[in-house]
């Protein structure tokens, strides 16, 4: 599944991913950029505390469960009236 590849990368980055948020960060009037939940928010959605076997059961678990919401039905077709995406 590419979100667990997509995580799985972005495990093996974390670092350079902070640096570049810490850079991003220093003198910035966005208001997504103030504090030091910045650096530890993203940490914590991105599930570094996790194994891949881990990240792989909570992907699974989350796409299952977004196939199934009534608000992903409502945007596929959406997509499919506007776009021509199924």
């Amino acid at each position: 599944m590419l979100i667990l590849e997509g995580l799985i990368a972005t495990h093996k980055h974390m670092d350079k991913v902070v640096q570049m948020v810490e850079i991003m960060q220093q003198g910035s009037q966005l208001p997504c950029f103030h504090g030091s939940s910045t650096i530890h928010n993203p940490k914590d959605r991105l599930c570094m505390n996790m194994t891949e076997e881990q990240l792989q059961l909570l992907v699974e678990q989350m796409v299952g469960s977004h196939m199934q919401a009534v608000t992903s039905k409502l945007y596929d077709g959406f997509q499919y009236l506007t776009n021509g995406i199924m």
